[in-house]
């Protein structure tokens, strides 16, 4: 069995790309494209996604599933961690020094400061609906109604 790896990853980070914007998810592809983002007022919901299998059978049905919810941030958006290496990095330097590098997380921020977190820790391992409840606990906290 002869395997194209490159065309293989190619087409797991099409796909999960693909997933992630059909959810209304906006990718941020550059530093810049963060900067932008992180500016916005009012609540913005950050994923980090990634290729790993926590991330497409947990993290990515989740972020999904979380945002049906009476409350939920204004802007969804993804930064895509060993793709887009450098608007990863630049979320992760924005996210602060406590913030430990994870990925598949969740940050939401509120008028662009970090206000709550689901890190790899809570999502690996873990079922796709506990990971959803404890986002839309955050959402509880700290989102408008929609």
């Amino acid at each position: 069995m002869n395997m194209d790896y490159d065309l293989f990853m190619q087409q797991i980070t099409t796909t999960a790309r693909t997933e992630m914007e059909a959810a209304g998810y906006e990718q941020l592809r550059t530093p810049e494209d963060v900067e932008a983002a992180f500016a916005r007022k009012g609540t913005t919901l950050v994923m980090v996604n990634s290729v790993c299998g926590c991330a497409g059978g947990i993290a990515r049905p989740a972020a999904t599933h979380a945002v049906h919810y009476d409350k939920r941030p204004d802007y969804l958006v993804t930064v895509f961690a060993g793709q887009d290496k450098e608007a990863t990095a630049a979320a992760r330097y924005y996210f602060g020094e406590d913030h430990i590098p994870s990925s598949p997380s969740f940050i939401l921020l509120k008028d662009g400061q970090v206000v709550g977190e689901v890190g790899r820790f809570e999502i690996e391992g873990h079922d796709p609906m506990s990971v959803v409840t404890n986002l839309q606990g955050h959402f509880e906290e700290n989102c408008e109604e929609i």
